[in-house]
């Protein structure tokens, strides 16, 4: 009897330490809005301590310098958690490193966009007109700062390479609508998230600014939880997600998402396949687009 009792209370202690390690996960953030300790770590900072409050998890926040160190942390073991854009999850996934572990739902749509933007004055208003023009990317694993708007490119029977003047990759949404806002560039790709970030901190006037175009809608940028991490651990995560819009203690301002906005709350059931929009994308952008894409912009 004594030696059941003993089997049981060993096999419930490595639950509890397998669902609440005793060092902080360790969570890999894109540098979506220029990776300052005032962008993204800011944005995210604040549902991580909603999500401690209510599991006694601790959680140490990180930047990433590019958006394929995020993948790379967490194929590599360094990373727990990792807050992703729809592209790099897909790359994480397919290389059996991540599993979604919630995706933000705000007026009950876990959808964002990407966007074209020009000067209001520059006579630019459609994507036909970025021929012979110079355009700002972010990072070329962005979704929504290259991918996504490089698709609508070559939708529109433009060859990137070959039409547009020049193509700066900036790294992020904020470098690229500064290089719009310092007359280095004619346009610029960046989300309308990143976009209405830089307007609601006066950082832009949205007076000066047009929208060229506008992405269809692409699957919110989602959390990510390491595929290693034990099951019990992952489960208790997915559950305090799902629950954070009605914990006890959580105010509405702690519940926040890409770029800092408020929503409404998490969706741990978000079906995976729908990121399959992105894997679409990623095709019509493939290596070989982006190889010749990174040696024209090396060459400015």
């Amino acid at each position: 009897m004594r030696l059941l009792f003993a089997i049981i209370l060993s096999i419930l202690c490595a639950t509890a330490m397998s669902a609440a390690p005793a060092r902080p996960l360790r969570v890999i953030l894109i540098p979506a809005d220029g990776g300052t300790e005032s962008g993204t770590r800011a944005d995210y900072q604040p549902i991580f301590n909603a999500i401690s409050r209510g599991t006694g998890l601790s959680f140490d926040l990180k930047v990433a310098q590019s958006y394929g160190a995020v993948v790379e942390a967490m194929c590599g073991g360094t990373a727990d958690i990792a807050f992703l854009g729809p592209v790099t999850y897909v790359q994480a996934h397919k290389r059996g490193c991540a599993e979604l572990l919630a995706v933000a739902v705000e007026k009950g749509q876990s959808i964002y966009h990407a966007g074209l933007f020009a000067r209001a004055g520059s006579g630019i208003d459609r994507i036909g007109k970025l021929k012979g023009k110079r355009v700002a990317f972010g990072d070329i694993n962005s979704a929504s700062s290259f991918v996504f708007p490089m698709a609508m490119i070559v939708e529109a029977k433009l060859d990137p390479v070959r039409d547009l003047a020049e193509v700066r990759l900036t790294g992020s949404h904020v470098n690229s609508l500064a290089a719009l806002a310092q007359g280095r560039v004619d346009a610029a790709a960046l989300s309308f998230e990143s976009y209405e970030k830089a307007v609601r901190q006066d950082m832009v006037d949205p007076r000066h600014y047009r929208v060229i175009a506008k992405s269809i809608a692409i699957p919110y940028p989602p959390l990510a939880v390491n595929s290693r991490l034990p099951a019990p651990l992952k489960a208790k995560l997915r559950r305090a997600f799902a629950g954070i819009a009605h914990a006890p203690g959580v105010t509405p301002d702690m519940i926040r998402g890409y770029g800092g906005g408020r929503v409404d709350g998490y969706d741990t059931h978000f079906p995976p396949a729908r990121f399959n929009v992105a894997a679409a994308k990623m095709a019509l952008v493939d290596d070989a687009l982006k190889s010749r894409i990174l040696r024209k912009s090396a060459s400015r």
